[in-house]
């Protein structure tokens, strides 16, 4: 075998590589937005996946044509439920302040759920 025949070998192995990842990233990309897509029903999702399966490269291709335009917007609104829940989780961990909790605690106190003593421990608990 001649220097040429593997160079060009190892190019067209490369050549088949990149394509092969490119095609993975872009599949693993469609079958993420498939499964993002909240208005699309159960039934039209298992019939994209088994194109998808049978019939990879043509059904991606399809998949881009048909329903390209949305992807950005589905993964940007995935993105914002994320961030909105994240954020939701955060203030519920961090607590409220402590005037909310002593106003709460008072409240509970007029209404005859706490005594008076239950009532300072809360005061002084938000306090410090």
């Amino acid at each position: 075998m001649s220097f040429g025949d593997t160079f060009w070998s190892s190019f067209w192995l490369i050549v088949e590589l990149f394509l092969f990842i490119a095609y993975l990233f872009v599949l693993f990309n469609i079958i993420t937005d498939i499964f993002r897509d909240t208005r699309l029903g159960g039934v039209a999702k298992a019939v994209w996946i088994f194109f998808l399966i049978v019939f990879p490269v043509l059904t991606a291709i399809v998949y881009l044509i048909a329903r390209g335009d949305g992807i950005e917007q589905r993964r940007t609104e995935a993105a914002m439920r994320a961030q909105k829940s994240m954020d939701n989780y955060i203030r519920e961990a961090a607590g409220s302040n402590p005037s909310r909790e002593i106003a709460e605690a008072e409240e509970l106190r007029r209404a005859g759920v706490i005594t008076d003593s239950e009532f300072e421990q809360l005061k002084a608990k938000a306090l410090s």
